[in-house]
């Protein structure tokens, strides 16, 4: 953790978790990338080399419409059925 001065004077933790599996890009060591957030932008760095940059996070890309998966489902309506007696015919 790494303590920070805010403007009241008061110094603020800044909350730093380990990223499990992750690889370092520039030391290829695994389990040492450190995740935290800094003014409203989140950071990744190395706890061995000292690598640090910012993540920047993408949005979900949309689903790709299929004939299976449609972008609007219609939902299922119950409709009433009427049946129809034949009438008997005299010969």
């Amino acid at each position: 953790m790494v303590d920070q001065e805010n403007s009241g004077g008061h110094s603020k933790k800044t909350k730093k978790r380990f990223i499990a599996g992750a690889v370092c890009p520039r030391c290829s060591e695994m389990d040492r990338i450190v995740n935290y957030q800094e003014d409203g932008k989140n950071f990744r760095e190395c706890v061995s080399c000292g690598f640090k940059d910012e993540i920047r996070l993408q949005s979900a890309p949309s689903e790709l419409l299929t004939r299976v998966s449609t972008g609007q489902r219609k939902e299922a309506s119950e409709e009433p059925v009427k049946f129809i007696q034949p009438t008997k015919k005299n010969k």
